[in-house]
């Protein structure tokens, strides 16, 4: 019995070992993985077999001289060629170790390392598993090392979780059950009686596996430290999405929306203008069901400073003239000319830079020599658009056919609830300004909420406005932009997503600086944000803002004092209070934008109170299990000091007692092997000079060993505490 145990329990090792192995072809570009793996069964099978020292370590290091050879070396082994490579290896690597240059390592020598390095771990579990007949502490290493390659590497470790509480909870369930059998004073343990004891555990454990496998789990409840840590690092700044996970800043992948996002204050340019801008940087045009790509990277035309000849409306819409500049620091480095909406010219660009634009996109990308550069700095001047609300109410006719074919795109995941969803929202509305309206006050109310820290990323088959919409109605910019395109695709509206900052905080200090009609706004990376342009026939693209907590920065006029440019009904439709268009300063706004100075500050605070609490109930649920498991033995022994005093029972005592000899073990001499219960008491009471012990022992054998049924004498509970107080003193 003890024998099958220590085979099932170095096998449990061996495959716990192996996870940590698993990930090397993914983490590392290691060719021929498989003979690592090889190695160190190898290594554990001479460790399972007890093969004596001086045996043992020639074979080991046979073993790895014949994968070094195999891998690196070309020359017959122990050949006079072969002995001059190895000499050769050794000595510049010798070389590199003493000048502490590790990058310069060979591929042989970090090989000849990891092969010793599995030599010393499969010795070094063979001494828990065996010896110490301890392996949480593994065990939770384990754990550890690979829920953090889960996080910050492409490995996915769920199958991995899985298979690791499957062996460490039988590696723990054999441990325990081989240290009964090996204090089992029965010479001999019949197999029918070894299946019995093995059966609850094996019962257990797949019991456990099953129900964790089939019950419903629940979403991540933290955000996704790497942008975080990435953050507090000075890593964060302009950003990139990749693989899924989202950074802050301003970024190029759009493909894969969705996941927390973390505030990064770092500065990326200031702004000298009138009033606070929108500043645009691109837009794009399919939607995935997932987030967004750019199809339309031409027609590309090199354009004139000087005249930029590029407008996003028509000349029909009034604009207020007006001057900017615009300093860039380091941060910046996407390539791209920002602009405010009516932007004309650029001045004071370094030279030889030139100007690309994608007319299509309205994005402007800045070159020298073929090679994209962020420029420094430069000034503009821009005609700030004011839009006629009768103008947008009254625009008819036709959508031009490219128009129509770039911008009414929708997928087949979108699905037939969201399509309902918008054919409802602008069911009362007669025209495309308010029917557009009405989409954009639709967010800012029906359960919605803001978020950067709490947002899911839609599953394989999900689609990211379905998921946004109607299940966990909880997001920031992108979910709301790109909800509002999608409907308003969805009822015939060519309407597009945009991408660029919002205004920035003012700093009034700068503005002091450039007279009354300027003012210096500074914008980070927490004010990268997405916004909407919808089509009007004879007008062009116009800005429109869904966002919780945000204004749009356009213009909308009209010739009577009674407009609000809130949306207008048809005359048949019922009078129903629209919602209201925006809600600025909500509470819950932080991290990505730009919102109103006291929404930033109270979602600052409130961030800061969340950060926090991620970061206490992990650690009190880390910290409380260890303090726990190392004060067990005082509060186990309280327990049952208790129950003792309280009834002096057969298996009150019988516990009280197997937890003394517990104690006595762990805290004042360790129980020899093959030792008797009186030895043992003898040996007690003589280093405390008393003779509780003996009377201790002398009950429980007649409980265990005579059958008796009941206690031959009181006051067992004072002699058991005496012993506690002294043991654990």
């Amino acid at each position: 019995m003890k024998k099958l145990l220590l085979s099932l329990i170095y096998i449990g090792g061996f495959f716990l070992l192996l996870e940590w192995l698993w990930p090397l072809g993914i983490l590392t570009n290691t060719q021929n993985a498989g003979v690592f793996y090889l190695y160190a069964t190898f290594c554990f099978f001479l460790a399972f077999m007890q093969v004596r020292w001086y045996i043992a370590v020639p074979l080991k290091l046979l073993g790895l001289i014949f994968i070094l050879d195999g891998l690196f070396i070309p020359e017959r082994i122990f050949s006079s060629g072969w002995w001059s490579i190895l000499y050769e290896q050794l000595m510049f690597n010798a070389e590199a170790v003493w000048a502490q240059e590790w990058w310069d390592f060979t591929a042989f020598f970090r090989s000849l390392l990891f092969l010793v390095l599995l030599w010393l771990v499969s010795y070094l579990l063979h001494y828990w598993l065996v010896i110490a007949r301890k392996a949480l502490f593994f065990i939770i290493l384990t754990f550890i090392y690979i829920t953090v390659i889960d996080t910050f590497t492409p490995y996915e470790a769920q199958g991995a979780i899985i298979r690791t509480f499957i062996l460490a909870a039988f590696v723990l369930g054999l441990l325990q059950l081989e240290k009964e059998v090996s204090d089992d004073d029965r010479k001999e343990i019949k197999w029918k009686t070894a299946i019995l004891a093995l059966a609850p555990l094996v019962g257990a454990v797949l019991l456990a596996v099953a129900a964790g496998t089939a019950l419903p789990k629940f979403s991540p409840q933290w955000p996704d430290p790497v942008p975080y840590l990435e953050n507090v690092t000075g890593g964060a700044g302009t950003g990139d999405r990749e693989g899924g996970v989202q950074k802050v800043g301003y970024g190029e992948n759009d493909s894969r929306l969705g996941g927390a996002f973390v505030q990064d204050d770092t500065l990326v340019f200031q702004a000298i203008v009138e009033d606070r801008q929108y500043w645009r940087a691109e837009s794009k045009d399919q939607y995935t069901g997932k987030g967004w790509e750019d199809t339309l990277e031409e027609p590309v035309t090199g354009r004139d400073p000087g005249d930029i000849g590029y407008s996003l409306f028509e000349e029909t819409v009034e604009t207020d003239p007006s001057q900017g500049f615009i300093d860039f620091t380091e941060e910046a480095d996407f390539g791209k000319l920002l602009y405010p909406y009516g932007m004309t010219t650029i001045g004071n660009l370094e030279n030889p830079l030139e100007i690309d634009l994608h007319t299509q996109t309205g994005e402007m990308e800045t070159r020298s020599g073929g090679d994209s550069v962020q420029p420094a700095s430069y000034t503009f001047d821009y005609g700030a658009p004011a839009f006629d609300l009768r103008q947008l109410r009254e625009a008819g006719g036709e959508d031009p056919a490219s128009v129509r074919e770039k911008y009414l795109q929708l997928p087949s995941s979108v699905t037939e609830r969201t399509k309902e969803l918008a054919s409802e929202v602008v069911s009362e509305y007669g025209n495309r300004y308010d029917k557009a309206k009405a989409v954009e006050s639709y967010f800012s109310s029906n359960g919605f909420e803001y978020s950067t820290t709490d947002v899911e990323v839609p599953e394989a088959e999900e689609d990211y406005v379905d998921q946004f919409v109607f299940e966990t109605k909880k997001g920031y910019c992108d979910n709301y932009s790109t909800s509002m395109v999608v409907m308003l695709r969805a009822e015939g509206i060519p309407a597009r997503w945009v991408k660029g900052f919002t205004g920035g905080e003012i700093k009034e200090t700068d503005a002091e600086l450039f007279g009354e009609n300027l003012n210096a706004y500074d914008i980070t990376s927490a004010n990268a944000h997405s916004w909407v342009e919808v089509y009007f026939p004879d007008i062009g693209w116009v800005p429109f803002e869904p966002t919780q907590g945000f204004t749009n920065n356009a213009d909308f006029t009209s010739g009577t004092d009674t407009d609000s440019g809130e949306p207008e009904r048809s005359e048949e439709s019922p009078e129903v209070e629209a919602p209201d268009q925006q809600q600025e300063g909500n509470p819950q706004q932080i991290g990505e934008e730009e919102g109103t100075e006291d929404s930033a500050e109270n979602g600052r605070g409130e961030g800061f109170l969340r950060n926090l609490l991620w970061w206490i109930v992990p650690a009190v649920i880390l910290v409380l299990p260890a303090v726990l498991y190392v004060t067990r033995l005082r509060w186990l022994s309280w327990y049952h000091g208790r129950r003792l005093a309280k009834n002096e029972t057969p298996d009150s005592f019988q516990a009280a007692y197997r937890h003394l000899l517990v104690v006595l073990d762990k805290k004042v001499q360790k129980r020899g092997e093959g030792e008797t219960l009186r030895t043992y008491a003898k040996a007690i009471d003589r280093r405390f000079e008393t003779v509780d012990m003996q009377h201790l022992t002398t009950q429980y054998e007649r409980l265990v060993y005579r059958k008796e049924e009941r206690l031959q004498r009181t006051g067992l509970s004072e002699l058991w505490e005496n012993l506690i107080k002294k043991a654990l003193s």
